[in-house]
């Protein structure tokens, strides 16, 4: 059987561009098709750990990036009631000699430029854009190839197409985010830490963005109704009603922010349940298969992974279902651990009366460095293979 040659991969989001480059860089030939007309990355922030950072090292592209991005000194862990300091973590200079590769936080259209132009400078690639895609068939007539890749996102098309694979949920949660200009941040955001306030029910996380000169904002509180599938849309008045409600008893400067907020959007959190990745002739990755809730903040660095891996994987093999069924096999564990230790900080963050009490007594004796040693598991990941 002849080596794996050709791959072609549905959605130029951040899995399907790095997934490119890393095929790419073992000498596979990429097609990737895109549905926008013209490529617009939505949302606003984006943390990159050690685990992801190392594999973009590797694909040549940390300098562009972090010529971009911020290093933040710490990760804080702090009371959405009084402000106080709960716990620290250390980055910065800390992370590069912990795990041995940055932490950096960045505009989400930052990243997917860099990788975007790598992915056109790269002869082995080509990128179709206007290309709806919703079953592999079609996608096989555009570009023929040995291997589909679908990294088209929560909502994928073809996810139905990989027996056993779920569709995706609602998790219970919204999540609202908008910018801060660091001109109007009221005193309490850290220009040089990624801060998580905490609270009952809900929480807040605020980080320096450099390219755009803000703060970004993600708020995320509890919500039992389901909105509708892909439902995402502006804060209109009910909605920011809502949203204070959730963050009612929270400390008057972060009550007095969420008003000011200019053109929120709020987005529901879904994620995808643990159901099947391939049938050995398809394969998902990133949010297509894995999507999941933001509270370990390692949404983007899963899809970064898969990329990695599945290019080890596809590297030389010449039975391409074996390939992609190992590569399931190896990503199911480590991100069954990550969906734990979200669903552990979904927990916490938002735990309330005396599980809060026990959360910030638990946090306050604790050293930064043992802290930071608890995420060697996950920020010195190393690609297999």
């Amino acid at each position: 059987m002849s080596p794996i040659q050709s791959t072609t991969i549905v959605g130029a989001g951040i899995a399907g561009l790095t997934a490119a480059l890393a095929l790419a860089r073992k000498g596979i030939a990429t097609h990737v098709l895109e549905q926008a007309p013209a490529l617009e990355e939505v949302g606003a922030g984006l943390q990159l750990s050690p685990n992801a950072t190392r594999i973009l090292a590797d694909l040549g592209l940390l300098d562009a990036i972090s010529a971009r991005w911020s290093e933040p000194d710490h990760i804080l862990l702090t009371s959405g009631l009084s402000l106080a300091s709960l716990a620290s973590v250390p980055a910065g200079s800390a992370a590069r000699a912990r795990w041995h590769a940055p932490y950096g936080v960045l505009h989400r259209a930052s990243l997917q430029a860099v990788l975007l132009d790598a992915v056109r400078r790269e002869p082995l690639c080509t990128l179709t854009t206007g290309q709806r895609i919703e079953e592999r068939q079609a996608a096989l007539a555009i570009a023929p190839a040995d291997v589909l890749i679908a990294a088209d996102g929560v909502w994928s098309r073809l996810r139905q197409e990989v027996p056993g694979a779920l569709p995706a949920r609602y998790s219970g949660n919204v999540a609202w985010r908008f910018l801060v200009p660091y001109a109007a941040a009221p005193a309490f955001l850290n220009p040089r830490t990624v801060t998580a306030f905490l609270g009952p029910h809900a929480h807040l996380v605020a980080y320096p963005l450099a390219e755009t000169e803000a703060f970004n904002i993600v708020a995320i509180h509890a919500q039992a109704d389901a909105p509708p599938e892909g439902w995402r849309r502006r804060g209109d008045t009910a909605a920011r009603e809502r949203l204070l409600d959730a963050f009612a008893g929270w400390h008057a400067d972060i009550r007095r922010l969420l008003p000011q907020a200019q053109d929120p959007m709020v987005w529901p959190l879904f994620g995808c349940p643990d159901g099947a990745w391939t049938d050995g002739k398809t394969v998902l990755i990133g949010d297509a298969a894995h999507a999941m809730t933001p509270f370990a903040a390692q949404g983007a660095a899963m899809a970064i992974e898969d990329a990695a891996l599945l290019a080890n994987m596809l590297a030389g093999a010449t039975d391409g279902a074996q390939a992609l069924r190992r590569f399931e096999a190896l990503r199911r564990e480590r991100v069954a651990r990550v969906r734990s230790r979200g669903a552990f900080n979904r927990f916490a963050y938002h735990a309330r009366g005396p599980v809060a009490l026990a959360r910030n007594l638990v946090l306050s004796l604790r050293k930064p460095e043992n802290l930071a040693a608890d995420f060697d598991w996950l920020y010195g990941y190393r690609t297999p293979g």
